[in-house]
């Protein structure tokens, strides 16, 4: 996907995946602007982590708490910060890291787009309050939802969002378990799913997916989880992951080189890849 948008702009930029662990972050990024890389995306669990790595949060990073697109700048002559990519010919002397978050926006168009749900007063089912769990509670609170389940492995980070969500928008009614009849959407924001044998990331026992009219999971290979599967048989509309890639991909983009990105070339490279 990002290949081939840097190719359709014209860009002499290579996109490439790399494993690193955790307690290694800070030295990859210690490296990454030592060679003067363009920029870089940030997947689980580093998504917070990178939050005090970086020299300066960008106002989606601070609204979100969570960086998944770093942009590497270099202070020009007239001590403006601007991409690296502008300095074609000598290298800055400083070089500095800043964080953005472009999840938040690509979770709520996806929705909207592959669901045809306006998210305004909902009632929302949210699975998993990780670092895309996070973003994605804090997102839907701020579009004004009606009432937020959060259910999460761990009770008390759930808690903490919860209290996190009342303080910043108190007309969202939150609570920390299963809802009692229908809602609007249910969102999947766990890793399971990623696995064949994984187990569904809903307590079959406490929730019904005939209570969800909607049901999306952030998970985009397979294309189909076993819960995205259980969901279209029980009637619900269903949407996967590949929307929220794209866009959130797509913005990074146009972070990193200031132009728009070609958002059709992308989706195409990304579906050929995804879908065979």
């Amino acid at each position: 996907m990002q290949n081939a948008g840097m190719a359709a702009l014209g860009l002499n930029w290579r996109y490439l995946a790399f494993e690193v662990r955790p307690e290694d972050l800070r030295a990859a990024l210690a490296g990454a602007r030592a060679m003067q890389c363009i920029g870089l995306n940030l997947t689980v669990p580093h998504k917070l982590l990178a939050i005090d790595m970086v020299d300066v949060l960008d106002e989606s990073a601070k609204t979100w708490g969570a960086v998944n697109t770093i942009r590497f700048e270099g202070r020009d002559a007239a001590g403006a910060w601007k991409s690296l990519h502008h300095f074609e010919t000598a290298s800055p002397e400083k070089i500095r890291l800043q964080g953005f978050n472009t999840d938040a926006d690509a979770i709520l168009r996806s929705v909207r787009e592959d669901l045809e749900l306006e998210l305004r007063g909902a009632r929302v089912l949210l699975l998993g309050a990780g670092g895309a769990g996070r973003v994605t509670a804090l997102k839907l609170a701020s579009e004004n939802v009606a009432e937020l389940f959060l259910v999460n492995r761990t009770l008390a980070r759930a808690g903490s969002l919860a209290a996190e969500i009342r303080r910043r928008h108190p007309s969202v009614k939150i609570q920390l378990d299963y809802p009692r009849g229908e809602v609007d959407l249910a969102i999947n924001a766990t890793s399971l799913g990623l696995a064949a044998n994984d187990p569904l990331p809903v307590d079959g026992k406490r929730f019904s997916l005939r209570q969800a009219r909607a049901v999306y999971d952030m998970i985009y290979r397979p294309a189909e989880t076993p819960l995205l599967a259980a969901a279209k048989a029980a009637g619900c509309r269903t949407a996967n992951g590949l929307g929220m890639l794209l866009y959130q991909g797509a913005k990074a983009l146009e972070i990193w080189s200031g132009k728009p990105a070609p958002v059709e070339i992308m989706r195409q490279a990304l579906e050929k890849n995804v879908y065979g």
